[in-house]
């Protein structure tokens, strides 16, 4: 078991580590030159007034006296009603936490006890990303800490699905704790996939670690727990899945169906944009972490390479705007040698009728996937919010990300924030690609449904590109039901107006995503834990997009 340890206080050895991959932490004087649209926020700690006035205040206390939310120009009765919504989510927060060995190690993912458990009783690492976040802004790091370091344990166990052994990075996708009367002692029981429905092995914990353990050094400005030598080997260990050679031509990451926060058969076999923008994202971090060693410079090096092709790559071939649209509309088939146009050999024919409605004047977004002859062309929001804030996205395709949002609104937005994707698989199509799962009917569940978890991820992109009131305005939204509907895990129909058929209520990240959301409206200095700067190294590799072509 991996001993605990104690905090260090403050030290600068924040800036040390962060020495080592400065150029991915660069500012760029040149981002969002647009007279046509607001500035991105700077999120310094000290804020001037004039930086401040996109933002609200909003001198509502959490539970333990940190400020958590926005003002907004409501009345007293509303104002009163957000102070008591934010203070039932931190209690059913603070009810979810999960304890091993008499120390906070992480939260449930529902405390529904109407329902079957099932493993939702369990700690999954995504889940408790925006728990984590919410603890780290009301400054209780310990829960954090101890959270990396008990999945980090698991990590080290030996993984095996039926007769086969997984590799030695995979992290788990849960853990619960498990009390032995025999011993009277408790144990962790971790789940690799092998518990799981359709058995298969979680992509992203792996990379969710990393960037927590990036968002708690940042925060706390202790770099001692990243620098501690069973860190630096999980996470190089972690890399090493990701990093190895293999038959694949793209700089793109392989994977299978269900692996993600889509953890059901979707149809995002391949190379899932959620998976690819979360892949960036934990190599940019990492980069920020390792250690200026030996094994450490190796994969700095490994890294680097493989994060301006896989920028290059999706900044090219996943982007989707008008122009974009038409020229694949366009294609010539059947190319060959390295100067063909159609490089995936997409067929024309194969765009779906609804893309040429759905996509606006001004706009575009990165699909949900691409590989040989096949383009996904739905709207995945992680994927996309993800992509803005490890700035896989450009300057110009951030804020034009911003703008499909607030043209299809009602679309991707409609009563409840915020639809996992769009639009749903229906029919024929919904059969064959979802093999007939009846929790993924049409707008429900991950199949159009919408899950107020993605708030905080939302709220965070806006901030980034400086729409703090697309965040507003969804945040509203979401307090006029959420409480009322005891923080269901997701809402069914097409603008999200019922509560899911199998929702859980009392879902502990659509609690904590509200609260992260409020709690990063109010003071956007937080953003610095869950953002990067645009690397300028690899801005040569894309041209202005198209979508801001006059």
């Amino acid at each position: 078991m991996c001993p605990l340890g104690k905090d260090v206080s403050q030290n600068g050895n924040a800036k040390t580590l962060e020495s080592a991959g400065t150029i991915f932490e660069a500012e760029d004087p040149d981002i969002l030159r647009i007279s046509e649209r607001p500035r991105a926020i700077n999120v310094e700690r000290n804020r001037s007034s004039e930086e401040r006035i996109e933002i609200d205040h909003f001198e509502g206390l959490s539970p333990h006296g940190r400020r958590s939310g926005f003002n907004t120009p409501k009345s007293h009765t509303c104002f009163e009603s957000s102070r008591a919504m934010v203070a039932e989510a931190w209690e059913n927060l603070r009810r979810s936490t999960v304890y091993y060995q008499s120390q906070p190690v992480g939260t449930i993912a529902a405390m529904d006890h109407s329902v079957e458990e099932l493993n939702y009783d369990q700690v999954f690492v995504r889940d408790f990303v925006p728990s984590a976040l919410a603890f780290l802004m009301n400054g209780e790091e310990e829960i954090v800490k101890n959270f990396l370091l008990k999945t980090l344990h698991l990590q080290s166990w030996e993984k095996r699905i039926d007769q086969f052994k997984l590799g030695e990075g995979v992290m788990p996708a849960s853990f619960k704790v498990i009390h032995n009367p025999e011993s009277n002692c408790e144990i962790l029981i971790p789940d690799f996939g092998e518990s799981a429905i359709g058995r298969v092995a979680p992509v992203d914990s792996g990379f969710w670690w990393i960037i927590l353990l990036r968002a708690y050094t940042k925060h706390t400005g202790d770099s001692s727990l990243a620098e501690m030598p069973d860190c630096q080997r999980g996470m190089r260990l972690i890399l090493s899945l990701c990093l190895s050679e293999a038959f694949d031509t793209f700089p793109t990451l392989l994977c299978a169906d269900g692996c993600c926060m889509i953890d059901r058969r979707m149809g995002v076999y391949g190379y899932p944009i959620e998976i690819q923008a979360l892949f960036f994202m934990a190599l940019r971090c990492a980069l920020l972490l390792l250690k200026q060693d030996q094994e450490g410079k190796e994969f700095m090096e490994l890294i680097v390479k493989r994060l301006h092709a896989l920028s290059y790559h999706v900044r090219k071939y996943f982007w989707l705007d008008l122009k974009r649209l038409n020229d694949i509309y366009r294609y010539k088939t059947e190319e060959y040698s390295h100067a063909a146009v159609n490089k995936f050999n997409v067929m024309p024919d194969s765009l779906p009728d609804w893309v040429f409605d759905f996509m606006p004047t001004r706009g575009g977004y990165f699909i949900g996937n691409v590989s040989p002859s096949r383009k996904d062309f739905h709207w995945f929001c992680l994927g996309n919010c993800v992509a803005i804030l490890s700035s896989l996205a450009t300057p110009e395709q951030a804020s034009a990300i911003m703008d499909l949002i607030e043209s299809r609104w009602e679309e991707l937005v409609g009563e409840m924030p915020l639809k996992i994707c769009y639009p749903a698989f229906e029919s024929h199509e919904w059969r064959i690609v979802t093999g007939c799962d009846p929790k993924n009917t049409r707008w429900s569940y991950h199949n159009g449904g919408s899950w107020p978890v993605l708030l905080w991820l939302l709220t965070a992109a806006c901030i980034k590109t400086g729409r703090p009131q697309i965040a507003r305005r969804a945040i509203e939204l979401a307090e006029n039901r959420l409480s009322k509907d005891h923080w269901p895990e997701y809402y069914d129909g097409k603008v999200g107006r019922y509560i899911g058929k199998q929702a859980r209520k009392y879902q502990t990240w659509s609690i904590s995503g509200y609260l992260v959301a409020r709690m990063m409206l109010e003071d956007p200095s937080h953003l610095s834990m869950i953002s990067l700067e645009e690397d300028k190294q690899m801005k040569p590799l894309m041209k202005r997009s198209t979508s801001w072509t006059c």
